[in-house]
């Protein structure tokens, strides 16, 4: 795939917290917006996506296993 060199305008202080993310989670941040960028619908709304991409990513990256059981104790009881 041939690639581009793209320039943008953002806020400093985002690209600075981008930054910090990148490095905690061993990437880059052209890595994080070309991630970003492949999760974009390739035309249209997602009304006619399949379900699991229309939740894709609606959760934090910080819920567990863990959380997903407790959520379940506490929702059924157990």
């Amino acid at each position: 795939m041939e690639e581009t060199k793209l320039t943008i305008r953002v806020p400093r202080d985002l690209v600075e917290k981008a930054k910090r993310y990148a490095a905690e989670n061993d990437t880059t941040l052209t890595n994080l917006i070309e991630a970003y960028l492949q999760h974009l619908p390739a035309r249209g709304s997602l009304a006619n996506a399949t379900i699991v991409q229309r939740i894709s990513g609606i959760l934090s990256q910080e819920v567990s296993i863990g959380d997903y059981y407790k959520h379940l104790e506490e929702k059924y009881g157990g």
